[in-house]
């Protein structure tokens, strides 16, 4: 055990100094400015107790090397008041100082011990902890509703406003919900990462969304302990930036009461549910014991501030009133604090003994989750019509969005422009029309919210088809796919999935609309994301088709894809001469999909293997026919899938011939080309290997682009070379 805290020692030392007061009822409300009765904060208090001696417990198991994660909540135990004014079905997103908020919760349908149990297998990275089975310790339960977030700074208030969006949209659509009609979502940050671009985003959209009168069922909590880490908030910081915030409702309590607390956020909860408007619940904190236990706050803050917030210790606030209300004796509160510090630790000592993740496979298994037989069983859904008029790329794509809306009525298409306008280059055209206003709709211009609106959506019982305008646009927002998206089943154990569908126009070669942020070819910041579904077709069959499998992959497995359509070829119609026609393609029939991770070959050419995708197909296509003029044959494998990479395909057709020459339209470094050219060698290929690809360079305007861009000269010129 380690030396006892100045902290625990403060708190057992003023309870007895504590004035007796005669004992009373414990049914009665414990003072006049509340309807909380003495049994009921009783209950808050344990909850209060028990998340102090779990950050205690955390500290010494640390120090004895058997816990893993020493972030507490001690100073923001009052949010058991918030936990207690909602429901235990209404979904919480919370920060990391939620210990006290979830143990209250946990208590609304289980013993405390169960929640207590459930912390504590978290700090040990225990393989049956309930959540995320010793992957990360985090607050999350799905039997609470309470939805797992990582420790990525402000990244889950865009998820929160989606999920707020969704119940309502649930409601008016006749969607399955996990959530029910009248329930509010509730959003807990701290005063350091209400600062975040990303926050500050997710505000701004929550008032934008309820400036136009729509229902925005959200509860936001900010306890503002006053310093992140090291740094201090300037004082009057969060209420001067909150609470003139249009459309918004704020809401200011001492966040050191636990009545206070309570009281200010069952009021905002009342007014939230009857009215589906958002509030802003500020509660003013401290912060106890540091950051973590790693953390030495003398190096920062001064003895007097230190001294000074151990007589402000909420604990200390919930003790007087119940001492002051008759309900306990400065005794019973030291006994009772005592007694639950037995409690933690004995589900302490049995924690440790619990066994841990041991093998890698172990680890992954809730990652991306892949059932393709019943993915090709989803995927066979009715169609529109099949007909053999020939569509291009756009068009295909515009119609099996059609056909996804038509027959998943729990589908939403949604993004800049996509609405009315039908996207800046009509691939959404008429399918607001068709399909209305509440499922294909136009966002604001924030592509943090748009994703993360397919987030809330995606554990609301939806399947989102967000649009990215263009691939540039997304790295300001890849966190949302990176750090929310790709890691919920991770981090849940496969408990929560937010299945979703990103559409992004991207690589390079646009005509007339150039320069970088039209045509970026940058995929790194994708591909190296766990378990993420990239598709990449560039011909409209293809492209349906895998928009289906994306979709219904989405629907059973809960996977998060990126489907990244390349400008350049939206409206293309030939594919050697004009008029020809070539790159026009019929609608694939009903039910067709293609596996992920699954190739197209052309031909069956003996000399040499072109590996490519998207705009490198079709300028392959075209070199290969030059080759075949002058008696070479190639075959052309298009991969379809940067992930997961068909590498069966890629191995067989490259055995083939002996001679490969991987064509990569993305950057030289970082490319999609250094996968394809690993897989060769990781599988012992031992015939040629050639690398053509775009210069490590941005995309500049005009024609000085292609002087960057991969061109069809150099692939020619590289094919000669491997089967001359």
């Amino acid at each position: 055990m380690t030396q006892p805290h100045p902290v625990d020692e403060h708190f057992r030392t003023v309870v007895r100094t504590l004035p007796a007061t005669p004992a009373v009822g414990r049914s009665q409300p414990i003072r006049d400015d509340t309807g909380l009765t003495g049994d009921q904060l009783l209950q808050l208090f344990d909850a209060q107790l028990a998340s102090r001696h779990l950050d205690l417990a955390a500290r010494e198991l640390g120090a004895s090397r058997n816990g893993f994660y020493s972030i507490g909540s001690s100073g923001h135990e009052a949010n058991a008041g918030v936990a207690a004014a909602l429901r235990v079905t209404d979904p919480a997103l919370l920060h990391y100082r939620s210990g006290a908020f979830y143990l209250a919760r946990n208590q609304q349908k289980r013993k405390l011990e169960d929640g207590i149990r459930d912390v504590l297998l978290g700090v040990v990275a225990a393989a049956d902890e309930p959540i995320a089975g010793g992957r990360h310790k985090v607050f999350g339960n799905a039997e609470l509703a309470i939805i797992p977030q990582t420790s990525t700074i402000g990244s889950h208030p865009p998820r929160a406003l989606g999920v707020a969006l969704a119940i309502e949209r649930a409601r008016k659509l006749g969607v399955d919900s996990p959530w029910p009609a009248d329930a509010i979502a509730v959003c807990s940050i701290g005063d350091a990462s209400s600062n975040h671009s990303t926050t500050v985003g997710a505000l701004n959209a929550v008032a934008y969304t309820r400036h136009q009168g729509m229902p925005v069922p959200l509860l936001i909590v900010c306890e503002d302990n006053g310093i992140g880490i090291s740094v201090r908030t300037p004082a009057g910081w969060v209420e001067a930036a909150n609470a003139g915030r249009p459309s918004v409702r704020y809401v200011c309590a001492d966040g050191l009461d636990v009545v206070a607390t309570h009281q200010a956020a069952a009021e905002a909860a009342d007014w939230i549910r009857t009215r589906r408007a958002p509030v802003f619940l500020h509660l003013k904190t401290i912060r106890l014991m540091g950051h973590a236990g790693s953390d030495v706050e003398s190096g920062y803050r001064t003895s007097a501030e230190l001294a000074a917030d151990l007589d402000r210790d909420p604990l200390l606030s919930t003790a007087r009133t119940l001492s002051a209300a008759g309900v306990l004796s400065p005794e019973e509160i030291v006994q009772r604090y005592e007694d639950i510090r037995a409690i933690v630790r004995d589900i302490a000592s049995e924690a440790v003994k619990k066994p841990k993740l041991t093998t890698a496979a172990a680890v992954i298994a809730p990652l991306a989750p892949r059932h393709p037989s019943w993915v090709a069983a989803e995927a066979a859904q009715p169609s529109q019509p099949e007909s053999d008029e020939p569509l291009t790329l756009a068009q295909s794509i515009n119609r099996a969005l059609a056909d996804v809306l038509a027959t998943r009525q729990n589908t939403l298409v949604f993004g800049e422009d996509v609405g009315r306008k039908g996207g800046v280059y009509g691939v959404t055209r008429g399918l607001q029309k068709q399909f209305g206003s509440a499922r294909v709709f136009d966002t604001l211009l924030d592509e943090q919210s748009i994703l993360g609106l397919a987030l809330g959506a995606g554990i609301s019982g939806f399947v989102g088809i967000p649009e990215i305008q263009y691939l540039a646009y997304l790295h300001n927002a890849a966190d949302q796919i990176r750090g929310e998206a790709a890691t919920l089943q991770f981090f849940s154990n496969g408990q929560y999935k937010n299945p979703m569908v990103v559409r992004i126009a991207g690589y390079g070669y646009q005509k007339g609309f150039g320069g970088h942020f039209h045509n970026d070819n940058g995929v790194a910041a994708l591909r190296d994301i766990p378990g993420l579904v990239i598709a990449s077709p560039s011909r409209g069959d293809d492209a349906a088709a895998m928009l289906r499998t994306c979709v219904a992959s989405a629907a059973v497995d809960g996977s998060v894809s990126v489907f990244l359509e390349p400008i350049a070829l939206y409206h293309t119609r030939d594919l050697h001469v004009e008029g020809d026609g070539e790159w026009m393609t019929a609608y694939p029939s009903a039910g067709s999909h293609v596996p992920l991770g699954s190739a197209r070959t052309y031909g069956d050419g003996t000399d040499l293997t072109i590996i490519t995708f998207g705009n490198g197909a079709p300028m392959s296509l075209r070199v290969a026919k030059k080759l075949a003029d002058s008696g070479k044959n190639a075959r052309v494998v298009d991969l379809r899938w940067l992930a997961p990479l068909p590498v069966g395909d890629i191995v067989a057709a490259a055995e083939a011939t002996g001679r490969v020459l991987v064509v990569d339209e993305t950057r030289r470094t970082g490319g999609v080309s250094e996968s394809v050219v690993t897989a060769l060698v990781d599988a012992g290929f031992t015939g040629r290997i050639g690398r053509v690809a775009s210069e490590d360079s941005f995309i500049p305007l005009g024609a000085a682009a292609n002087l960057v861009l991969l061109s069809e000269d150099t692939i020619e010129r590289a094919a000669a070379r491997l089967v001359s």
